[in-house]
């Protein structure tokens, strides 16, 4: 009965608690190599405590040498069996960059369900960013991932045939290469999908359906995002931040909450007019920017009933750095 409570323990444990435990018994030594989580939390950027640059950057090298030969220790002792979850939070250097492609291999080969790898920008320029090879999460005898998060990457995704599991896709800061819109199209059980600052995809015009998709999230403030376009039957929450630009949902008759946020000054009088697949919502969340307060007096008419179905409103407008709130 003990031994089949162990393991249980176990997973309940972070990885990190879970080793500690080795020291408790002899019979509890390896029971940390058949964790299935394992997340590794590493240095990001040069220690901002100290008065001594020089002091810090060796300071955050040291910390992060220290890191990688964590992960490398964790992984070549591991039983490889039952991992669940692969994890990887750290800024890295390109120097280190077979580290990381170590660290993937033995995510995908171990065909982990949650993969998560966020790199946090330390090389400038951006152009500098590690490469994710999306290809080796269904070059592994078919699709296995169900939930995929990247960050201060890039994705050229030549050569992937579809992963039809995916369920959560989220992309920060990411360098998209190639046809991205293609490659959504062969995520056909995708549910979650936000794009946040990412470049290289200025159409994301989706021509099939992704009628699993309920959450959809784009923030293109700082990016080239120039229309969206796609088909999701089940899609219940839509996030936007950007510029003023063509949205259109095909079919989003269960679209139950809204949340717009557009960066230009002159946008307020396009607010509920760009995005018309909002309409039938019952939560929305606006918010824009003026730069006088006249434009607030050219606010197009809405139609009666343009809002039958809305139970909750919230209107925030800043202008010159005065936030004027309005709650319905």
């Amino acid at each position: 009965m003990l031994q089949e409570v162990q393991p249980v323990i176990m997973s309940l444990l972070p990885l990190k608690e879970a080793v500690r435990t080795s020291i408790v018994s002899r019979s509890w030594r390896t029971l940390w190599r058949f964790h299935c989580n394992l997340c590794f939390d590493g240095p990001n950027d040069p220690d901002s405590d100290t008065d001594d640059e020089f002091a810090g950057q060796d300071s955050t090298k040291m910390k992060r040498a220290k890191f990688i030969e964590t992960v490398n220790s964790v992984i070549q002792q591991h039983s490889g069996i039952g991992v669940n979850k692969f994890s990887i939070r750290c800024g890295l250097p390109k120097e280190d960059s077979h580290h990381l492609d170590r660290w993937i291999s033995f995510a995908t080969s171990l065909k982990a369900k949650i993969i998560h790898f966020d790199l946090i920008i330390i090389d400038w320029p951006l152009e500098e960013v590690h490469h994710f090879p999306l290809e080796a999460l269904d070059a592994q005898g078919g699709s296995f991932v169900q939930s995929l998060f990247l960050a201060a990457v890039s994705i050229p995704h030549s050569g992937i045939r579809g992963l039809t599991i995916l369920r959560r896709l989220v992309l920060e800061s990411v360098q998209i290469f190639g046809d991205f819109p293609g490659l959504l199209a062969k995520c056909s059980a995708l549910e979650d999908l936000e794009i946040i600052d990412c470049s290289g995809v200025t159409n994301l015009s989706i021509p099939h359906k992704l009628d699993k998709l309920r959450h959809l999230l784009i923030d293109s403030s700082t990016t080239d995002i120039e229309v969206v376009e796609l088909h999701a039957a089940d899609l219940a929450h839509f996030e936007y931040k950007g510029r003023v630009i063509p949205i259109v949902l095909h079919g989003c008759s269960k679209l139950e909450k809204a949340t717009i946020m557009f960066v230009d000054t002159k946008a307020l009088a396009h607010t509920f007019t760009a995005v018309p697949s909002i309409l039938p919502v019952r939560i929305l969340h606006v918010q824009a920017i003026i730069s006088k307060y006249a434009q607030l007096q050219k606010l197009p008419t809405i139609p009666e009933g343009m809002f039958m179905n809305l139970r909750h409103m919230t209107l925030i407008v800043e202008m010159q750095m005065t936030i004027m709130k309005f709650f319905n």
